[in-house]
């Protein structure tokens, strides 16, 4: 599979200086430039992809000797789906500097393959890719009604669908019924597959579905939500933002609750 990687003697470009989840933003844009004109180590920097005919590329804010102010992923939900899922390639690389920094086969020090992209022992030689953690996440329907949950985490009362992560030996849609009976005690069925979406929180693929209430009484299991209720569509409370595979869902369900 082939891969991207270094650009030598480049003119302008757009830059993805990111830490953790965060990444730093020009005017609430992604800065495009020169290496040159932004003080950025050209050396360090690796080209994950194009956008609008200039190359994307990937610098860790470590690899830089001053520090940059630095803006959430979620605040660049509004931008082009092109270029945010570019610029959660750049974050979920940055994770995967920073996670596997040493070999989980023999403990040797990895370091940065420019040509697979990909962090490679020093010791054993093996490649290490990215983790990507596979996460299902679900819209319940009830007739005229959306499953919604309220998780503590969740700040000015949102609300959002059922989620979780995927464990070893389980179907995607095994997933789906667990998660959603696990978290509110409700069965569902005619699970179906709507959507995918990159989710760099720390490295996570949102794999997201439809599915109808079959059986069961709603009873919120409060070690994992604050909240779960029936809501009627002109009930709805505030929601996961757009931009996100959950307000997508969310909208479709809302959708076919009126036809």
């Amino acid at each position: 599979m082939s891969r991207k990687g270094k650009v030598s003697h480049m003119k302008n470009a757009y830059w993805c200086v990111v830490a953790g989840s965060d990444i730093w933003l020009v005017e609430s844009a992604i800065p495009f430039g020169s290496a040159e004109q932004f003080s950025l180590p050209e050396a360090s920097a690796r080209q994950i992809g194009d956008y609008q005919n200039a190359p994307v590329m990937w610098v860790n804010l470590s690899d830089l000797d001053h520090d940059l102010p630095l803006t959430s992923l979620r605040d660049c939900l509004h931008f082009p789906e092109s270029l945010f899922l570019l610029i959660s390639k750049a974050i979920q690389y940055g994770h995967m500097a920073q996670s596997l920094r040493f070999c989980p086969q023999c403990g040797g020090r990895n370091f940065l393959n420019n040509n697979q992209l990909a962090m490679q022992c020093g010791e054993c030689r093996t490649l290490h890719y990215p983790r990507i953690f596979p996460c299902i996440i679900v819209a319940v329907r009830k007739g005229c009604q959306i499953l919604l949950a309220q998780h503590p985490r969740h700040r000015n009362g949102m609300y959002t669908v059922i989620a979780g992560f995927l464990e070893v030996g389980e179907t995607l849609e095994e997933c789906v019924a667990r998660e959603v009976h696990e978290e509110t005690g409700v069965h569902v069925k005619n699970i179906r597959y709507f959507g995918s979406q990159p989710w760099a929180f720390p490295s996570s693929m949102m794999m997201a579905f439809l599915a109808d209430y079959d059986s069961g009484v709603l009873t919120p299991d409060y070690r994992e939500l604050s909240d779960a209720q029936w809501f009627r569509a002109e009930d709805i409370p505030p929601v996961a933002p757009k931009g996100t595979i959950a307000r997508a869902l969310i909208d479709q369900t809302l959708q076919d609750m009126k036809d």
